[in-house]
């Protein structure tokens, strides 16, 4: 932690020399920054079905800082976000560590305690903001998964612009991940794929046609693996002293894509795990609900 720190420092410091004094208050009066503390007790216990009989029973501690700087002033403003993370084994017996989910391995065994971190460089012009590094989307097509100790994370860059009155544009590219249980990034697969892939594209617009109605569609490309279309639509409906009704409609279509549309492709290993028609790992299916 005291090394993440001391980078926030030089980082913060660096920037300051070369800004003007507006513009160095602007970076540095509007920056925040904040230490979670979570605690965390899984238990998943394989009475039945292939995985029996074991167990994963473990306990951990982790120290989220999360530093967010303001924008330089100027027509275009530029920003670093940092964020350091630890991870502290509590309690992970001998044969509870298996197929753990949320913490390291390390030999076989839970490790100690595990650390990870990333950067943020950002900028933004107008309604307009890039960003690129460390990223946690949250969107139709993608969730950065927030299930275990420490968040799933990704690598890319990602751009949203808000310069259209009720319009929300969002696209990016991400190339690589760091799972809830890992310390190491890797590449981007399907589930049940060996091959990686670095690239995955997206763009997307959510539309608020009024102020109880919204309806949004998004593209997503993992190469190699898959293409896929979202609809979607939410609406709220007040109730007056009742509260509020709310509808969430989605739709999905995925189809194969590159070396997942062919036998040899899949063959490689760029295939899904999951059920396939005729179980062939290639990917296509329609998916909707409400």
């Amino acid at each position: 932690m005291k090394a993440t720190l001391n980078m926030l420092s030089v980082l913060t410091g660096g920037l300051g020399v070369a800004l003007s004094p507006l513009a160095s208050a602007d970076f540095l009066s509007d920056s925040k920054a904040n230490l979670s503390m979570r605690n965390f007790y899984f238990n998943n216990d394989n009475r039945d079905g292939a995985a029996a009989p074991s167990k994963t029973e473990e306990w951990g501690q982790a120290f989220i800082l999360n530093y967010q700087s303001g924008f330089t002033d100027g027509t275009v403003g530029f920003g670093l976000d940092a964020i350091g993370m630890l991870g502290i084994t509590l309690d992970s017996g001998a044969g509870r560590h298996v197929g753990s989910s949320m913490i390291p391995n390390d030999d076989g065994k839970a490790t100690d305690n595990w650390a990870r971190g990333g950067a943020t460089a950002k900028a933004r012009f107008a309604k307009s903001e890039l960003r690129y590094g460390y990223l946690r989307p949250n969107l139709p097509i993608l969730v950065s998964n927030d299930g275990r100790l420490l968040p799933q994370s990704f690598e890319g860059g990602q751009i949203t612009s808000k310069d259209i009155d009720n319009l929300t544009l969002i696209g990016g590219q991400l190339q690589h991940t760091t799972g809830r249980g890992s310390s190491d990034r890797s590449g981007l697969a399907a589930a049940g794929g060996t091959q990686e892939s670095n690239k995955f594209n997206y763009a997307g617009a959510d539309y608020q046609v009024t102020k109880d109605l919204m309806v949004q569609y998004y593209y997503a490309n993992l190469e190699d693996y898959y293409q896929q279309h979202f609809a979607g639509l939410i609406h709220v409906l007040p109730l007056g002293d009742y509260g509020s009704l709310k509808t969430d409609l989605r739709y999905f279509k995925t189809t194969s894509d590159g070396k997942n549309s062919s036998a040899s492709g899949r063959a490689e290993g760029y295939k899904l795990g999951g059920y396939t028609k005729n179980g062939t790992g290639e990917i296509d299916n329609n998916t909707w609900s409400a």
